[in-house]
């Protein structure tokens, strides 16, 4: 695995000269940054793409992996779990509330222990608990077990996507980040897709060895995951300046730009000089405390509600259309495909014009177009129509990456931005608690009761990007006026004697 006989990732210059020559910067320096150093945007593009092609392909196979491990609920769910083991879709619902509540403190402490043991180690342990866990989903065969199981796999999945997100913060500058992020949610997406095609023909396993089709993709995905975990322990580097060993052998970068790597990240944002630096209380407070960040947490948490009783039983909507089982989880793959194209598309277009807010109102928009059809079509329509109406809403651009892109890039100080990073993680899981419980049996398979609170959730979505967008634009006239009118003496003494820091500070600008 990569050498572990180097400092974690972005550790102090000790003025060692272990991967080349450095230039010790002080106690406030990370190593391999350098003050000094010049390089062109050629040079610059080069060490991403690098990273690009080295580090997000297994960034996104992992998160292939949580998403193949997080779907197959709702694919087996299709192929008669609940009958199988003697409960209706009530205990399923339950369930995925005590899902939500464990997954939600498992992220929340995911960013954290990433930061305290190396995404590079963590992600991998994880990774490997859960592959263990999704095995054990193909041996229970009771509710009681079902629900064991349940709370075993929402421990072991809930820490890795904030991880993940620390993980990239040091590889990627701020204005790179959405877009990679989009790839990352993308990617679960193209998971999704691949899942609803693999559960076609795995469900058709049904009755060898006594087994329902359902236990047999368990212990397949299962089996898929553990392997996959102990590549990851050859693949993840420690950081961009340590990227020997292992399957990466000799390392990706000259000592020039691995120097690059890290100086370019830090010059976007000087607060990752302090990128080592532990989650201490005080960050936890500032998060908790900054009423910004609640924006985005409300907005996840009201904005994401549909996709829990969505997405766990789309593919028994398809199938109360008319598709037999093994079609409709087939059915499943070009909803999934056709998000990851609009979710990437959008999000890159955010990137590329540096706004935030209009963009996740236009994704709000289409969502209520598709569930309004949805809702209102008649119940003698073509099943082909009823399938159209799925399609538009699955090909709604998610806006889930944006809004932590979002929120990260107006977060700071490192520590607050780690905190917040596990919050939002946990918020976009947690509303799964009350939303499990929007489409109940008495309301199938139409489920009419529960698109009209999807439709209410939506229309207040709209307006919080809305409202979280113009509070950014306040902040930054008021702040931006007193600032300007400042003189350079009453700047010099605002620098020298302020306590206010990173986002708080006057001079920080924030991305509407």
């Amino acid at each position: 695995m990569p050498s572990d006989d180097q400092p974690d990732a972005f550790l102090r210059s000790e003025g060692s000269d272990k991967e080349g020559p450095l230039k010790s910067l002080g106690d406030d320096a990370v190593e391999g940054y350098d003050e000094n150093l010049d390089y062109d945007e050629a040079e610059e593009a080069a060490v991403r793409r690098i990273i690009d092609l080295r580090l997000m392909p297994w960034i996104l196979f992992s998160t292939f992996i949580l998403n193949m491990d997080r779907t197959n609920l709702s694919n087996a769910i299709s192929d008669n779990l609940p009958g199988d083991l003697g409960f209706t879709t009530a205990v399923v619902n339950n369930a995925n509330s005590m899902y939500a509540v464990l997954f939600s403190i498992a992220a929340f402490f995911g960013a954290i222990l990433g930061k305290r043991f190396g995404p590079h180690r963590f992600i991998p342990f994880l990774v490997f608990s859960w592959g263990v866990v999704t095995i054990g989903h193909g041996l229970i065969r009771d509710a009681s077990q079902f629900y064991l199981i349940r709370a075993l796999i929402a421990i072991t999945e809930g820490g890795v996507i904030p991880a993940t997100l620390v993980y990239l913060g040091a590889f990627y500058k701020k204005n790179e980040l959405a877009t990679r992020l989009s790839w990352f949610w993308g990617v679960q997406s193209l998971a999704s897709a691949f899942c609803g095609l693999m559960a076609s023909g795995i469900l058709q396993l049904r009755g060898i060895n006594g087994l329902g089709g359902w236990n047999w993709m368990f212990l397949i995905e299962g089996v898929i995951t553990v392997l996959s975990a102990g590549l990851f322990f050859f693949v993840f580097p420690r950081s961009p300046y340590y990227t020997k060993g292992g399957l990466n052998f000799g390392g990706w970068f000259t000592d020039r730009q691995a120097r690059i790597a890290v100086t370019r990240v830090v010059r976007d944002d000087p607060m990752k000089l302090n990128y080592e630096t532990r989650v201490k209380p005080s960050d936890v407070v500032a998060a908790l405390t900054d009423y910004r960040v609640w924006g985005h947490l409300i907005i996840t948490v009201v904005g994401l509600t549909f996709h829990t009783p969505y997405g766990l039983y789309l593919p028994s909507i398809i199938k109360s259309f008319g598709y037999n089982v093994y079609i409709s989880n087939a059915l499943t793959a070009p909803n999934y495909i056709l998000g990851f194209i609009t979710m990437t598309l959008m999000t890159s277009h955010s990137d590329k014009v540096g706004e935030r807010g209009f963009h996740g109102m236009f994704a709000v928009t289409w969502w209520i177009v598709g569930f309004a059809l949805l809702q209102f079509l008649p119940d003698n329509s073509p099943k082909g129509v009823f399938y159209l109406a799925t399609l538009i809403i699955s090909s709604g651009p998610s806006t889930h990456p944006m809004n932590i892109a979002w929120m990260t890039e107006n977060t700071a100080p490192v520590g607050k931005r780690t905190v917040a990073s596990g919050l939002i993680i946990g918020f976009a899981n947690i509303y799964a608690v009350y939303a499990s419980q929007i489409y109940q049996p008495w309301d199938a398979p139409r489920y009419h009761f529960g698109n009209y609170i999807i439709l209410a959730f939506l229309g207040v979505t709209f307006f919080l990007w809305l409202g979280q967008k113009y509070i950014y634009i306040y902040l930054n006239k008021t702040r931006g006026a007193i600032w300007k009118g400042y003189s350079e003496d009453d700047k010099a003494h605002y620098n020298a004697n302020t306590t206010h820091q990173g986002s708080e500070r006057l001079d920080f600008t924030f991305k509407t």
